[in-house]
């Protein structure tokens, strides 16, 4: 009961030697009865605030419906423990216009005093933008550390670390979560891509062929693969036969990331390597025989 719960919260607080206890304003009416359990007890006062509520974006009180309950529901979720924290202190706390924050910033800016009367109201929305905030801006090398149990959830084994890299760099300035960055960057790892139905239905034609043809002899030809020879390669294909890059460029992305929506062609090579990128193609050209033949 009642009791027995303010009683225990007490002798919890006093155990952790707990200078100041700041809760949600719906716990109120229970620090009037702490307090006389505390002076009962003999034990020192500590500070009490009391914060506003934290509503949904439909303005109402927090439930499963919302989403995510817990920081470890976000933290897989694809989130940034920084950009949570972030994120948490801006709700009904303000700095003026300063919307990003590291946490020597928190600790130094922050005061109860600053804190709203009335109550936030969650916004995915500012957390993704935060979130992408502080992907863009991490090292390389721990944004790799970052993204790869993703990768492992998805069941690939990545041993090359190199790559995982490239594909961060590729990625990072697209994606608003671990999660998004992984399933952006997937094809990069599969063995065998899978066609986006309509992007397959519309761009890996026969009449692709001779072009696919063509782009794995100028490969041959080359020792490496980069994002300067990969355009030019494309740029001169396109040029000799009068076509628009777009439409020499599109068809080359969809038989190598099986989207018709992915970075630059030219860098989405370059970070596949000579041999993807041929064999890829060869099986594009395979998929549009077997295509015709039915």
């Amino acid at each position: 009961g009642w009791p027995t719960y303010n009683f225990s919260v007490v002798v919890d607080d006093v155990s952790m030697e707990i200078t100041h206890v700041i809760r949600g304003n719906d716990h109120l009416n229970n620090t009037p009865r702490q307090i006389q359990v505390y002076e009962a007890l003999g034990y020192p006062l500590p500070k009490f605030g009391h914060v506003p509520m934290i509503l949904g974006p439909d303005k109402k009180k927090l439930s499963k419906r919302h989403g995510a309950q817990s920081v470890m529901e976000y933290q897989t979720m694809g989130y940034l423990p920084q950009a949570v924290v972030n994120y948490l202190v801006r709700l009904g706390w303000s700095y003026g216009d300063q919307e990003e924050f590291t946490l020597n910033e928190l600790i130094e800016k922050f005061s109860l005093e600053a804190v709203g009367k009335a109550a936030a109201a969650i916004n995915p929305g500012k957390l993704d933008w935060l979130n992408s905030q502080y992907i863009k801006r991490m090292d390389t090398d721990e944004l790799a550390q970052k993204v790869l149990p993703f990768f492992e959830a998805k069941g690939h084994a990545l041993s090359d670390l190199d790559l995982l890299k490239k594909a961060v760099l590729s990625f990072r300035e697209r994606s608003k979560t671990l999660v998004e960055m992984a399933e952006l960057s997937e094809f990069y790892f599969c063995e065998e891509i899978v066609y986006e139905e309509g992007a397959a239905k519309k761009f890996l034609t026969g009449e692709l062929l001779p072009i696919f043809e063509e782009v794995i002899v100028s490969l041959s030809k080359t020792t490496i693969l980069n994002k300067g020879n990969s355009h030019h390669l494309v740029q001169v294909l396109a040029e000799s036969r009068g076509e628009p890059l777009v439409k020499i460029a599109q068809p080359i992305r969809v038989a190598l990331t099986g989207r018709a929506v992915s970075p630059p062609i030219d860098e989405v090579m370059e970070v596949l390597g000579k041999e993807k990128v041929i064999k890829r193609l060869q099986r594009a050209m395979e998929y549009i025989g077997r295509v015709n033949v039915k």
